[in-house]
């Protein structure tokens, strides 16, 4: 049975991050699917909910894993889910996590100052979305400069969703997982605060840091995060 793979996106933005990924994982014949959060693509008519974001992607997984052991995937909010998931008291049907650009504690000082420039931002004319586009326009490489945008950004949902977060209790989830786990950072991604506390927390962690990129990894050199998953999925085939 191929290894299967789940991909959940970061606060705001949609399952059409992926979509580099997806392509890879394609053209490799990897099973993959990327999945919508409530609130966010294809759901931004739903209120944002930590129950109905976990049940999401405890659905896909469990789809996925009647064909094979599954890998799951979450940048940003979405790695700090898959992190809390992996690490439910009752373990779910995983068998690799690559939790992406995610090793900060969501609480405290920390997520206060999140919220209030999360906030600001909303405030700007437009929602700040032309300093977004040339944030994007300046650190992205035109093939994926669209990915984050293509399935809508999820402006009403992102206060609701950082709030709820605090509610992780992340440091027993990470003391419980067992299998491979993988964080991936950029070099200058903001998140990196609670890096060596993640390490400890999960010792058997491979840590793996990508020179001269931010908290938008996946976009900012796609070909050395798709290389992160080809190893991912290797070390779980080899693992039978």
């Amino acid at each position: 049975m191929s290894i299967q793979v789940v991909l959940v996106h970061g606060i705001r933005t949609s399952a059409t991050m992926w979509r580099s990924q997806l392509e890879w994982l394609t053209a490799h014949g990897i099973p993959a699917n990327a999945v919508d959060l409530p609130a966010h693509g294809t759901r931004r008519d739903e209120d944002f909910t930590l129950h109905e974001a976990l049940h999401t992607i405890d659905e896909a997984v469990r789809a996925a894993a009647d064909d094979g052991p599954v890998l799951l995937v979450g940048h940003s909010m979405g790695g700090l889910l898959a992190l809390a998931y992996a690490g439910g008291e009752d373990a779910p049907p995983i068998a690799g996590v690559v939790a992406v650009s995610c090793t900060a504690l969501p609480r405290g000082a920390g997520l206060r100052a999140y919220r209030m420039l999360a906030g600001a931002m909303n405030s700007l004319p437009g929602r700040g979305q032309w300093l977004t586009d040339r944030v994007l326009a300046a650190t992205l490489p035109t093939d994926t400069r669209g990915d984050f945008a293509a399935g809508g950004y999820a402006f009403d949902a992102q206060d609701a969703a950082l709030s709820s977060l605090a509610a992780l209790d992340l440091e027993t989830a990470l003391s419980r997982i067992r299998i491979p786990l993988w964080f991936v950072n950029g070099q200058y991604d903001q998140l990196r605060v609670s890096e060596a506390l993640f390490q400890r927390l999960a010792p058997h962690a491979e840590l793996i840091v990508v020179p001269r990129t931010s908290h938008l990894v996946t976009a900012m050199r796609p070909s050395i995060f798709n290389a992160v998953l080809r190893l991912a999925v290797a070390v779980l085939d080899a693992r039978g």
